[in-house]
């Protein structure tokens, strides 16, 4: 049996990759995703995410959150699901430069409708520069 058979394994696997795409703590990623979509949801979720998608050895964090940002700008996702893996993405080493090119790369394949309101969100949810002091 290898690593991806062992259902218990997957979920657990599978529960560390939500709570790192989701910036909470492992014993709370349970909670947040039933919160967002049920129990039910969650554990098929947490099965999906154990096996060779999010866990396999030949894409990296960054890789596969370009590839879920793509997927999800594509369906006109631009709610919570969407800020989920754009912080991923910044988190795996993505720029706010790098952002604004996928979106301007996707524009030329899913349209600008799509891309526009995605870049919104981009723009929307990027760290702000610290204010400056005055003396």
């Amino acid at each position: 049996m290898n690593a991806f058979e062992d259902v218990a394994g997957r979920i657990v696997a599978g529960r560390a990759v939500y709570a790192r795409n989701l910036g909470v703590p492992e014993d709370e990623a349970e909670i947040a995703l039933t919160a967002r979509a049920g129990a039910q949801y969650a554990r098929e979720a947490f099965l999906a995410a154990g096996g060779p998608g999010w866990s396999g050895t030949e894409l990296t964090d960054r890789d596969r959150s370009i590839a879920v940002i793509a997927a999800l700008v594509g369906q006109h996702v631009v709610d919570a699901r969407l800020i989920t893996y754009l912080n991923a993405a910044r988190a795996a080493g993505v720029t706010e430069e790098g952002l604004a090119e996928l979106m301007v790369l996707l524009t030329a394949y899913l349209g600008q409708p799509a891309a526009s309101a995605a870049m919104a969100t981009v723009l929307s949810t990027a760290p702000q520069p610290a204010a400056a002091t005055t003396g």
